[in-house]
């Protein structure tokens, strides 16, 4: 069977702004950002690249951009002053375009913040009506749509990890919508990230946040709750 397609890819979602991919795309991949940063962070580093590149500025993509980073939602009526209110908050950011980067999406954007000590990368894809893909965090390849609730966890690799996380999942009736992995290299550090029609418990979340052999654990609600 092919892919379904919702109400939501047809229509594409309530924005503010001209495009949803320049508008309401963008904002999406910043807030799937903030999101995993957990806070509003000291600084961001920006790139724009390809068709992006070209555009942001005549689209509003640089409020875009900057409005997911203050936590906007794609309706947010503030959305069109985010500059401004970024500047209020003492927020600093950094815009960099590279029109010809033949290896991303046409329409990617990259995604670096500071929060003291601690930093974000995530490089996030416009796909149109909305829909974007998280295609990176933190180097590992992420591929998740921040439409469903979405798991990260950074472990060391182990055998039958995947498997362990699986049931901890199941025993909350998580239902698993995708699973990635990545590594960098044998019993070398992995990324896993699942992708859930459901949310996690809390306590669930902290127990596996307190498994010995695990480094990290990011969870995102679906970024339109």
């Amino acid at each position: 069977m092919g892919n379904r397609s919702s109400v939501f890819d047809m229509i594409g979602p309530v924005m503010i702004g001209p495009s949803s991919s320049h508008t309401a795309g963008v904002v999406r991949i910043a807030r799937a950002a903030f999101k995993i940063m957990g806070e509003v962070s000291d600084e961001a580093d920006i790139i724009f690249y390809n068709s992006f590149a070209r555009t942001y500025q005549g689209h509003g993509s640089d409020r875009a951009v900057i409005a997911g980073l203050l936590n906007m939602k794609t309706d947010d009526r503030d959305i069109k002053n985010a500059l401004d209110i970024a500047k209020e908050k003492g927020f600093q950011y950094h815009f960099k375009s590279i029109a010809n980067a033949s290896i991303y999406h046409p329409n990617s954007i990259r995604i670096k913040l500071k929060k003291r000590d601690r930093s974000v990368e995530v490089l996030g894809e416009s796909l149109g009506g909305g829909v974007i893909n998280v295609a990176e965090v933190d180097g590992f390849t992420a591929n998740f749509s921040a439409r469903l609730h979405t798991l990260i966890i950074k472990a060391q690799d182990m055998k039958g990890s995947i498997s362990y996380i699986s049931s901890v999942l199941a025993n909350d009736n998580c239902n698993i919508a995708t699973l990635s992995v990545t590594r960098k290299g044998k019993n070398d550090l992995a990324a896993l990230v699942f992708e859930m029609d459901s949310g996690l418990k809390a306590v669930s979340l902290e127990y596996i946040k307190n498994l010995d052999w695990v480094r990290e654990v990011i969870y995102i609600p679906d970024i339109d709750l």
